[in-house]
Formats: structure tokens, C-alpha cells, sequence
């Protein structure tokens, strides 16, 4: 058991039960937390151990929204669906809203997005991409992926926070 329970507090369905829990006590126990949302207590244990390959969108969709933890639909797309590993997806465990804000914001300083701005225009003014610019625009897409990031947790976070979190 006790073996178990180190596997399973790495996995993020496991950590936003036992997060969850501090609101819902019914949510401490892997049977109670089963009986919510309609599976069996092994098969929940098989999704909080990394047993189950693939857990049911259904399920992973239930569980979100039982735990508030939207955060979870995130981490199931970003690491178990093979579209969605290709998109900038918030991967991390959520930070506070203050520190998201911030990132977020700092990214879009007006002299980052002027710089975009401009370098996009050059880039595309004359409708071909040649290789040198290839790196500008390399770059520029990293950046839009970071922005994306930061603003899909502080999304998330609000989200939480909108739900009682």
C-alpha cells in the first residue's frame, strides 16, 4: 500500500483528488471518490497508479469538474492525446494567479509585441519566407507558444477560482 501511494501522488488525477478532498471528504477515499463518479474503485485505482493506458475521456471530463480541477483536461490532452501533444498546452501544476499574471504581462510588454509586430511585417511583406527569416519566424512562434501557455493556466486558475477554488 504504501508503495502505491508514493506512484500515485506523482500522478496529477490522484493529486487533484486528494486536493479536492479538502473541500469534499467523501473524496479522501478512493471508494468514495469511485461511487462519484460511476466507476469501480479499481479502476480508479488504475487511473491514479498509471496503470490504465488510456482513462476514458469521459471520465478524465467527470473528474475535472467533481475535483475542480479543469487542470486535468489540460494534462490529458497535452500527454494522452496525440493532437493535442502537438499544441502549447499548460502542462505544469498550476501556479498562483498573481505569479501567472504576471508572466503573462511580462510577455506582453509593448516592446515585445512592437518587436513582433514589425519583425512579422518584414517577414511577410513580400510573401516569402527565405531561409534567413526562417529563424526570425522560428522564434516568433515559440514566442506566440509561450503566450499561449500563460494565458491557457491563468485561464485555468480562473476558472478554478470562478468554481470555488
Amino acid at each position: 500500500m504504501g508503495r502505491d501511494a508514493i506512484k500515485a501522488s506523482e500522478n496529477p488525477c490522484f493529486r487533484c483528488r486528494k486536493e479536492a478532498a479538502r473541500y469534499n471528504d467523501k473524496l479522501n477515499s478512493r471508494e468514495g471518490a469511485a461511487e462519484m463518479l460511476g466507476v469501480s474503485v479499481s479502476s480508479l485505482a488504475d487511473y491514479e497508479l498509471g496503470i490504465t493506458k488510456v482513462i476514458p475521456v469521459d471520465k478524465v471530463v467527470l473528474m475535472a469538474e467533481l475535483y475542480n480541477a479543469p487542470e486535468l483536461k489540460t494534462w490529458y490532452c497535452a500527454s494522452e492525446c496525440p493532437i493535442g501533444r502537438s499544441y502549447p498546452i499548460p502542462t505544469e501544476p498550476l501556479t498562483s494567479v498573481e505569479r501567472t499574471t504576471m508572466r503573462l504581462l511580462k510577455s506582453l510588454k509593448q516592446t515585445s509585441v512592437d518587436e513582433v509586430r514589425e519583425t512579422l511585417i518584414d517577414i511577410t511583406a513580400d510573401g516569402v519566407i527565405s531561409d534567413d527569416e526562417r529563424v526570425d519566424l522560428a522564434e516568433i512562434l515559440q514566442y506566440i507558444d509561450e503566450l499561449i501557455k500563460a494565458a491557457g493556466e491563468l485561464k485555468l486558475i480562473g476558472s478554478k477560482i470562478m468554481n470555488g477554488g
